[in-house]
This record gives structure tokens, C-alpha cells and sequence, in this order.
């Protein structure tokens, strides 16, 4: 690849983030991508997965939660939630693998090296402040907007999250915060875990209209995605964005275990382009993507292959 303006963080630790069989998170969905991944032509502007310290987790974390977490994967026994992330051996060194990429993907885009990085094992939108949820031992996004604001003092900052279960991590521990700016295109909580991200809630307080949600209906495809791209570029239109965070899950490509959409690799690229293309116009093209859920090891080969075609900028 001659482009250097993109990056991909990804390597060995990056399959530590894995829970055992059965749960559908497992090493197979990294394994399939990385497969493709040993192909591409000239593998140039590779970043090596980075472990964040316990100070950068708890910018986001309570420090009983990190030490809970901490605690749990001396034993890898137990779970850290009500049942859906299970603790393992080395957890806690998993899961700052994912912060620490993400982090690093940020400063290597704000300090000048590239103006987008991708991270597949990242994205993980559930998790709370005090808890994991949904698969998510920390919240690698929340801790990035914390970083950014800290270190850089960036403060307005488009959230984008196309993973088929709405991102409700990072919506809510941010729902009053009206400096983050939040468009989450999702499947119908009436029918997908964690049953939240209604039209109608649009921020509170002061952050009123700074949040969008996009619900779809089980079983919409291309059209209504693209579509809901539309929505989210003119709602990007209206605010003045310093940085974006596009958590691009897989989990909406036709086919997957356990949700109901029914995106084409296609669909799922152009969207991506899009916002590539929304960052070159509104911030000088700073986008950090992160791979998100999707448990289709088929698709999160294709889903992650084509979104570093766009991050190399082979449109």
C-alpha cells in the first residue's frame, strides 16, 4: 500500500480478548479475519497492539470495578456481570489490551502519524463504569473520550456505532454530556439485547438533541442502512466535531448467530466510506474505527477486510 494515511493495530495480544467455547466471542471470529488479513498485498502501517495502564482504565472505570476485574483474572472463575462475560485467566490483561490499542490508535491519529486507525478487537460498547454487560469487560470507548478530552483537550467528539445492539455503555454514561455528540444506528431493543435506544431519547439536560438514536426493524438490509446514514451525516452536519469514534460492529451483515439484520458487505462498506468521507469534511479526516461485535467468523473476515480497504483508502 503507497497510502499512509491509514493504520491497522492488530497482533498477537489482539487475540487475548477471547472467551472460552461455546460463548459466541470467541477466537474463531479473530482467527478467520487474521487468515484473510496474512493475504492483503504489502501489509505496510501496522501498529502493535499497547496494554493501558490501570490509571488510563479508571479515567473511565471505578477503581472497585478495575480491581474487581483484576481480582477475577488471577481465578478466571465467576462472572463479572449477571452471566453474559464470564471472568477468565488473564482478563484483566485481555481487556487493557483493548484500551490500551484504542488509546494508541488515538494518539497516533491526533499526533499527526495517520489520519485513521482501524482496531477490530475494539468497540467494546457495553460495559458501564462500575460493571461489565453484554461481552464487555471495559469500555474502551469511554475511556477514549475521557483520553481525549485529558490529554489532547478535545471535547467535541462524534460517537457513530452501527453495531447491530445499541451501544448503551456509552449512551448513557454520557446521556446528560452535551459536548458528545452520539448516532447509533441499532436493531429495535423490542427485539435485541440490551432493549434500549428508543427514537425518542434524545439526550437530557443540557445535551438534549445532541443524541440520536436510529432503531431498525429485524430483517432490514442496505436501504434502510444507508438511509440511516443519510440521517446520521446531516445530524454530523449540524455540530462542530473535533474528532470521530465509529464503532463499526459486523453484527448486522446477513447471517449473523444472534441478531436479526440483514446487511450486504457492500451495504455495510459504503457506510463506512461515508463516514471516512464525514471526517475528511468536518475534522481533517480524524477517525478512529473500531471492529465491534459480530459473531459470524465469515463476516467479520469480510465486514473487517473491507473496512481496511477504506482505511487504506482503496474505495
Amino acid at each position: 500500500m503507497k497510502n499512509s494515511e491509514g493504520s491497522i493495530i492488530w497482533g498477537e495480544e489482539s487475540f487475548l480478548y477471547s472467551f472460552p467455547e461455546p460463548h459466541p466471542m470467541n477466537r474463531r471470529r479473530l482467527e478467520s479475519f487474521d487468515s484473510e488479513f496474512k493475504k492483503f498485498s504489502n501489509l505496510s502501517n501496522v501498529e502493535s497492539p499497547e496494554m493501558a495502564s490501570y490509571d488510563e482504565i479508571t479515567l473511565f472505570h471505578t477503581k472497585s470495578y478495575t480491581d474487581l476485574v483484576k481480582e477475577k483474572s488471577k481465578t478466571g472463575e465467576g462472572y463479572l456481570d449477571y452471566g453474559d462475560t464470564p471472568a477468565f485467566l488473564g482478563c484483566y490483561e485481555a481487556a487493557s489490551y483493548v484500551v490500551g490499542s484504542t488509546l494508541k490508535g488515538i494518539r497516533l491519529i491526533v499526533e499527526g502519524k495517520y489520519k485513521r486507525v482501524f482496531v477490530p478487537m475494539a468497540g467494546l460498547h457495553h460495559a458501564r463504569r462500575n460493571s461489565a454487560s453484554g461481552f464487555c469487560i471495559f469500555n474502551d470507548i469511554g475511556v477514549a473520550i475521557e483520553y481525549l478530552r485529558k490529554n489532547y483537550g478535545i471535547k467535541n467528539i462524534l460517537y457513530v456505532d452501527i453495531d447491530a445492539h445499541h451501544g448503551d455503555g456509552v449512551f448513557y454514561e454520557y446521556v446528560d454530556d452535551p459536548h458528545l455528540f452520539i448516532a447509533d444506528v441499532h436493531e429495535d431493543g423490542r427485539f435485541l439485547y440490551p432493549g434500549t435506544g428508543r427514537r425518542d431519547e434524545r439526550g437530557e439536560k443540557q445535551a438534549y438533541g445532541t443524541k440520536l438514536n436510529i432503531p431498525l426493524l429485524p430483517g432490514s438490509g442496505d436501504d434502510e442502512l444507508l438511509l440511516a446514514f443519510e440521517e446520521v451525516k446531516n445530524f454530523a452536519w449540524e455540530v462542530k466535531i473535533e474528532f470521530i469514534i465509529l464503532q463499526a460492529g459486523v453484527d448486522g451483515i446477513s447471517g449473523d448467530p444472534i441478531t436479526h439484520l440483514n446487511y450486504s458487505i457492500e451495504g455495510y462498506g459504503k457506510f463506512v466510506e461515508g463516514m471516512v468521507d464525514v471526517a475528511n469534511q468536518t475534522c481533517g479526516g480524524k477517525i478512529l474505527i473500531l471492529g465491534g461485535g459480530g459473531y459470524n467468523p465469515e463476516n467479520t473476515k469480510n465486514g473487517w477486510m473491507r473496512v481496511l480497504r477504506v482505511i487504506y483508502g482503496e474505495f
